[in-house]
């Protein structure tokens, strides 16, 4: 399917794909990373998991991916994608939590949506935040998490370079208002040294956590004082 997404200086079209089974109790949006797009087989698995366990999946493409280019483009173009991702939600899967979540650089784009109030979703899922390039830990990227109110979960590699040293993440963490912090064996892609595992079995393995997690906590969120459907 194709998603319109409003830039500022005109209206661009991107691929999308909605992985759906019968009655589906939560919908997530999941972006991927930096050099990627929607078809990566890590994201093909971890999507295709989380419908098997009753979401529905929107895996789709940031204007530059969609225009074939590697390197991403405005933080903006990332978060008017997102803003159409969260509408387009809402209007074909009513009623039901929605849920933001991306790979790396997707992840990041989505929180820096909630954080600027373009999206209003239940929870936030970050495989593998990017904090900073590696080897520069001296500017991590996280001074916009603690204005973010829905509860976060951050899936993060125990080798990942991305998040050295741990205590950078699990400070950010700590500060901000909900927000709970997975270690997951193995490096940014969460790829084992010396497993040979198939990304996309290695996404697919994501999703029973992520569900748990989105379980655990959507029913306790939606239920806060002026907390509605969908986060309205």
């Amino acid at each position: 399917m194709r998603l319109t997404v409003a830039l500022s200086a005109a209206e661009v079209e991107v691929s999308a794909e909605l992985h759906l089974q019968a009655d589906p109790w939560a919908a997530i949006g999941v972006a991927h990373g930096a050099g990627t797009r929607m078809d990566n087989p890590f994201l093909v698995g971890f999507a295709g998991a989380c419908a098997s366990l009753g979401l529905a999946a929107l895996c789709f493409n940031f204007p530059y991916s969609e225009a074939g280019r590697r390197v991403p483009g405005p933080v903006s173009h990332a978060i008017a994608t997102w803003a159409a991702v969260d509408e387009f939600l809402r209007d074909q899967i009513p009623g039901v939590p929605i849920v933001a979540c991306g790979r790396s650089y997707g992840g990041r784009m989505a929180s820096m949506a909630a954080a600027e109030g373009r999206i209003a979703p239940d929870a936030l899922v970050y495989l593998g935040y990017p904090m900073h390039p590696p080897g520069g830990p001296e500017n991590p990227r996280v001074e916009h998490l603690p204005a973010i109110a829905a509860p976060q979960l951050f899936l993060s590699g125990e080798t990942d370079p991305f998040v050295a040293p741990h205590e950078q993440l699990t400070d950010a963490v700590a500060a901000c208002q909900d927000a709970t912090l997975e270690w997951v064996p193995g490096d940014h892609s969460f790829v084992v040294k010396g497993a040979k595992q198939p990304a996309v079995e290695i996404g697919a393995g994501l999703a029973a956590r992520t569900v748990a997690f989105l379980r655990a906590r959507l029913d306790a969120w939606a239920s806060t004082p002026d907390r509605g459907t969908n986060g309205r």
